[in-house]
């Protein structure tokens, strides 16, 4: 495929959308009553509403069309089948291995994976089970009641999310602490918190060469040196996820206690391998397992189901239509679960990193948007901070709303409070207020008509603003595998129609060479001019107020 933009769907797409833009939601419910009924789909028991959003049948089919001209299908065969979709690295994208159910192998370079994936895995568990039933002790013979994750990207935001997020299922007197900045403040602020005796590390770096993990794992080192005194006794309380192995040995971690990493698992799609070892002591190797076949079971939704009940699909098509079509630059996720606080941050890297390209599959600049901005908080939050700008902005900006019917602990009051928050929050984007309601309303208040010719524009509410809601039961490890798998697929399909590889992440790799350029020069600590004007400024400035002793 050259570019999505010369597929027979794509031109079709346009005139659909000529078409389309001046119709309303709100008049599209008031003429269609089974249209709830036709727009939403069930996964188990996550219920996916699409009916909110600026679509009809016309459309729907040309998106369908599009992901059939784009071999969205064809496309999946071939990343579950191991072949090297990963052009650029020369890599197969094989996440989905790492929760492979099936008992089927799966195939890199004619060999199966899948034994070693399973022993690796084991290991986790029993690493796992020796933490959390105190059988593994420190170096005082006391047992681990702090794990400090130090990692980035990849490595700290899937596990951080989820550890988040599977709180209820956690052990509460086993903390799990995570540090990815390079700022001393993070690292310093956790260690203060925490008792060398009874601290373990785990150093997740696929290098283990990675600036900001080592330097952190550095300070970490020389804590426990400081305070422990015995060298010999730091494989009692680091242990290390790399692929690196001799390094993470010479570095004091027991050669007993590195776990494996694979090249053909992108670091932002790793929290299903050994990169989940945080999460995993937090909640339980039976509690990963079923997180892992919830997101199996998507796995097997998205191979399986025919595109137009295919979850990740429809998601993919519609985040292109308003990306491409309507000129959205942004999309909001915005879970209404406080445990999922992290989970917004965590698809930021997820789909960013994945579809912010600016060339093609075939090196060539795209004349087409790709990615859209994506961000998001808390709902309740939210709607106190950045629904305005949603609501009565001048941007459209569709939304995912993630809704849990129940809490593990669930207060009543509370709960039914959040639901019609949410169910209401998406009502209002897609009905908006119309003039008409707005002088009825103000009239009903008993304000004069100069008042309400005043306060009309203020009061309008345009409406006709997408959203997508995902409903339910709970949050438990098996939803929240799904849900994220349900993600990466969707992630997948739009780099597939806009004809980029979602895998390589290049863009991250300047700013890291020039950082170590500008690192000996700040240690040289000496006037500099060999940048442009502004960087030499920066560093020179710097260097004039830095201490002397640092």
């Amino acid at each position: 495929m050259n570019g999505p933009t010369q597929l027979d769907a794509w031109k079709k797409l346009h005139r659909e959308y000529g078409r389309i833009r001046p119709l309303h939601m709100r008049d599209m419910f008031a003429t269609d009553a089974g249209r709830f009924d036709r727009y939403s789909l069930k996964l188990n028991d996550i219920l996916f509403d699409y009916s909110k959003n600026r679509i009809d049948e016309a459309v729907r089919e040309a998106l369908l069309d599009l992901a059939r001209e784009a071999d969205v299908e064809g496309w999946h065969e071939r990343m579950f089948r191991g072949e090297a979709i990963n052009h650029t690295e020369h890599r197969p994208v094989l996440h989905t291995a790492l929760r492979n159910f099936s008992g089927d192998p799966v195939l890199v370079d004619g060999v199966d994976v899948m034994p070693e994936v399973r022993s690796e895995l084991e290991r986790v568990r029993e690493l796992a089970e020796a933490i959390r039933s105190r059988r593994w002790r420190g170096a005082s013979n006391q047992p681990i009641t702090d794990v400090v994750n130090l990692g980035i990207g990849g490595s700290h935001l899937g596990p951080q999310m989820a550890v988040e997020a599977l709180k209820p299922y956690a052990i509460h007197d086993l903390n799990v602490h995570f540090v990815n900045n390079i700022d001393e403040n993070q690292i310093n602020n956790t260690l203060e918190r925490l008792v060398p005796e009874t601290t373990l590390f785990i150093i997740a770096s696929k290098s283990f060469t990675t600036q900001e993990t080592m330097i952190n794992a550095d300070t970490a080192r020389q804590w426990l040196l400081d305070r422990i005194g015995d060298e010999a006794l730091l494989s009692h309380h680091m242990v290390a996820v790399t692929s690196n192995t001799e390094a993470a040995v010479a570095y004091g971690v027991g050669r007993e206690n590195v776990f494996r990493m694979w090249d053909w698992v992108g670091g932002r799609y790793s929290m299903w391998s050994a990169i989940g070892l945080a999460l995993v002591i937090a909640i339980g190797p039976d509690n990963f397992e079923d997180m892992l076949r919830g997101a199996w079971e998507a796995d097997r939704h998205f191979r399986e189901a025919p595109l137009q009940e295919n979850i990740p699909v429809l998601m993919a098509l519609l985040g292109v239509w308003y990306n491409n079509f309507f000129g959205a630059e942004t999309h909001a996720v915005l879970p209404y679960d406080q445990n999922m606080h992290r989970f917004p941050a965590y698809l930021q890297q997820a789909d960013m990193e994945s579809n912010g390209k600016g060339v093609d599959r075939n090196g060539i600049p795209v004349t087409w948007q790709t990615g859209p901005i994506l961000f998001g908080e808390i709902g309740n939050a939210g709607q106190h901070a950045f629904y305005q700008l949603l609501h009565q902005g001048t941007k459209l900006v569709p939304a995912d709303m993630l809704v849990p019917v129940a809490n593990f602990r669930c207060i009543a009051r509370h709960h039914r409070a959040l639901m019609s928050n949410i169910l209401a929050q998406a009502e209002a984007l897609m009905k908006g207020k119309t003039e008409a309601e707005v002088r009825e309303e103000l009239g009903a208040a008993g304000l004069p008509e100069e008042e309400i010719a005043f306060l009309l524009p203020y009061k309008m509410f345009p409406g006709n603003r997408p959203t997508n809601t995902f409903l339910f039961r709970t949050l438990d490890p098996r939803t929240l595998g799904t849900l994220v798998a349900l993600y990466e697929h969707k992630i997948f399909v739009q780099g597939v129609i806009w004809n980029i590889n979602s895998y390589d992440q290049w863009g991250v790799e300047l700013g890291k060479v020039l950082a170590k350029g500008i690192l000996a020069e700040i240690e040289a600590g000496r006037p500099v001019d060999s940048h442009d004007a502004s960087t030499n400024g920066l560093i020179n400035y710097y260097l004039g107020l830095r201490p002397k002793k640092n």
